[in-house]
């Protein structure tokens, strides 16, 4: 027979473990968690904010990490530089670069020229192979109006300031980019893009001062190569 002591101390065992399942369960479903329809709203947010712009110029800043860096957090600042981007629907773009040093990167969906002054030399690349990071820029600012057929996408995070985190990965698979990261505001304002490529490495993109433009020049998009410039043609065109 067991003793009313020994109900009593197993009973004890009893309710404590139901009162750690219980804090086990609560703990589980109070993580982050976004209904589908959440995305939903974020999605059709991007569309209906930029996916009508005849087009755009945003000031950014962009700094590259390095896997070791990122291992070092916060410590190690990465390559740093500062521009201007402008996007014409639906995959025009031109980056202006203007510290550390003027260089200018021109992408129409076929090819991508750098152009670097200083070195008196252009490359010239098939945008298939070396223009991912730009394609993707160019689907951003176009307002992922497609971004079901290309991505899987997902919420992953919401920050106490009302910012969200939108993960973006490619699907089919890309190449070198492994996944983005979209952080936008509550108005569906996007501050920043992170291109984490398939070797760790990230490439941060930090962007502010949004003006839609009505027109661009022409020849805006184009790249003509001046005479004292040499043409560094890479990969396959």
């Amino acid at each position: 027979m067991v003793s009313d002591r020994g109900r009593y101390t197993g009973g004890g065992h009893n309710v404590l473990r139901y009162v750690i399942i219980f804090h086990l369960v609560v703990s589980l479903f109070a993580s982050p968690a976004f209904a589908s329809n959440d995305l939903s709203d974020i999605l059709d947010g991007i569309q209906n904010k930029y996916g009508h712009l005849p087009g755009l110029s945003v000031t950014y800043s962009r700094e590259v990490i390095t896997r070791s860096m990122s291992m070092l957090g916060g410590q190690v600042k990465g390559d740093l530089a500062t521009g201007k981007i402008y996007f014409k629907p639906s995959h025009y773009m031109r980056l202006e670069q203007e510290t550390p040093k003027f260089e200018t990167i021109i992408y129409n969906g076929d090819t991508l020229w750098w152009y670097i002054p200083d070195k008196k030399c252009v490359y010239k690349y098939p945008a298939q192979q070396f223009g991912q990071e730009l394609r993707f820029l160019s689907n951003v600012f176009g307002g992922l109006g497609k971004v079901a057929e290309g991505f899987k996408v997902s919420i992953i995070d919401q920050k106490d300031t009302g910012e969200f985190l939108v993960k973006l990965r490619p699907d089919p698979s890309w190449e070198n980019i492994d996944y983005m990261v979209l952080t936008l505001t509550s108005s569906n304002d996007i501050q920043g893009v992170d291109i984490h490529n398939q070797l760790g490495s990230i490439t941060r993109f930090k962007l502010e001062k949004l003006t839609p433009k009505e027109k661009f020049e022409k020849g805006f998009f184009q790249f003509v190569v001046p005479k004292d410039v040499q043409l560094v043609e890479q990969g396959e065109q």
